[in-house]
């Protein structure tokens, strides 16, 4: 994926985050605090968050955060890269 345009930052699915979306990637407005990440999604994807987010890891820049607890105090900035990743079966 290209740089986030201006006054955005980049967010990349995975697995079924991907398919829930119907993109691997797309890019949002910035600055957002860490925790409206999931209301922001949950706005534009109905039910991703008990479907897909609640269950995930996120990584912002690729460094692992938590969402509920890293939220109150982080924000993610114009040129971020953020990562939803969901669990991953295999077998």
């Amino acid at each position: 994926m290209s740089a986030a345009q201006v006054g955005h930052f980049n967010i990349l699915y995975f697995a079924s985050a991907s398919s829930y979306t119907m993109t691997n990637a797309e890019s949002l407005p910035a600055p957002l605090p860490l925790s409206k990440l999931f209301g922001l999604l949950e706005e534009r994807y109905k039910g991703i968050k008990q479907n897909v987010l609640e269950s995930s890891l996120v990584t912002v820049n690729l460094t692992y955060v938590d969402v509920e607890g890293d939220g109150e105090d982080m924000v993610i900035k114009e040129g971020d890269e953020v990562a939803i990743i969901p669990p991953v079966s295999s077998g």
